[in-house]
């Protein structure tokens, strides 16, 4: 299969995805831990960088571009500085923004990471600050992101719903994303990070083992009991494709009417996990669209998570990285 998968990724070039989630702003600020504080038993940091990356459902994108295959954001962002940041780092990477939404009331979500550096010690997280508001959007916007939907829908090959659950992803823009997709003869594939009911009758869905868990309220351990889970997810939500369960170093279980494993490299060298279930669904939909079975795609966003796992942060493969981790 390795074979195939190689021939895959110059496919994975030219299409066009519609990327729709809650967009974050990544913030990563590293001090050199020089001493310990008077005030309390904790380190203090001595400043030494900061830098953005795009988060949330703009690491799909920022993955989708980097295999040089163009991505619509769709997601809505505050009237702040944090916002241009974003903006500007989109950009850099030449993610389409044209599509975000700026909502006056509500603040760009911001993800503070603060890492400590000591020595030649790899950078550890200390402590995280998210910045974000929880409040529903208007229905103003609600109807803007519906209708910019609409006005791509026909010149995209998919679209890739990411949910963080930071309130973009309302029951009724979900609802009318996929009522316009479907129309349209365009797939669906989604990224639900635990709250899978309100995508029934999408194409394909994809959650971790720990959300599969806490759906069904049932323990899930070995191979025999993921399979269940998988089908069980499947026909439940009724979806037209796929129930896919990522289970990090053991791979991925995707159910479509049968059953299959698929396995990950062995991966001894783990960073930061950060980031690569992005990577994965990104990888999924490109390769997918381009022609390759959900087996061939999954296999292909499990090698690639492979090298996300292996740096700090949210990290995007290259295909020359792709065509060497085949090797």
């Amino acid at each position: 299969m390795t074979d195939n998968l190689a021939t895959l990724i110059p496919k994975l070039a030219n299409r066009r995805i519609l990327v729709l989630g809650d967009v974050i702003l990544d913030e990563y600020i590293t001090g050199r831990a020089e001493r310990l504080s008077r005030e309390a038993p904790i380190p203090v940091l001595e400043f030494t960088s900061r830098r953005y990356i795009p988060g949330g459902a703009a690491n799909p994108a920022s993955n989708i571009v980097a295999l040089r295959s163009t991505a619509i954001q769709v997601g809505i962002i505050g009237d702040d500085e944090t916002a241009d940041h974003l903006k500007s780092e989109l950009q850099q990477r030449g993610i389409d923004i044209s599509a975000l939404v700026t909502v006056a009331n509500k603040p760009t979500t911001l993800k503070t990471r603060i890492l400590a550096q000591m020595g030649h010690r790899f950078p550890q997280q200390v402590a995280r600050i998210d910045t974000l508001s929880r409040t529903p959007i208007p229905q103003s916007t609600e109807e803007a992101i519906i209708s910019i939907v609409k006005s791509h829908i026909k010149r995209v090959d998919a679209v890739l719903v990411s949910d963080y659950h930071n309130g973009l992803l309302t029951q009724t823009v979900v609802e009318q994303v996929k009522i316009i997709a479907q129309g349209a003869g365009v797939a669906l594939f989604v990224d639900a990070q635990g709250n899978l009911e309100k995508y029934r009758g999408y194409d394909v869905v994809k959650c971790n083992a720990d959300d599969a868990r806490q759906v069904l309220r049932r323990e899930i351990v070995n191979s025999a009991q993921f399979d269940t889970a998988a089908n069980d997810l499947f026909s439940s939500l009724s979806l037209r494709k796929a129930m896919i369960i990522t289970r990090g170093g053991d791979g991925a279980t995707i159910a479509n009417g049968g059953v299959e494993h698929i396995p990950a490299p062995h991966i001894s060298d783990v960073f930061d996990t950060v980031g690569a279930g992005d990577t994965w669904i990104a990888i999924l939909t490109l390769a997918h669209v381009a022609g390759a079975s959900l087996a061939e795609a999954a296999l292909l966003a499990n090698i690639a998570s492979g090298i996300v796992v292996r740096h700090v942060g949210n990290y995007t493969p290259s295909p020359h990285e792709l065509a060497k981790a085949l090797k």
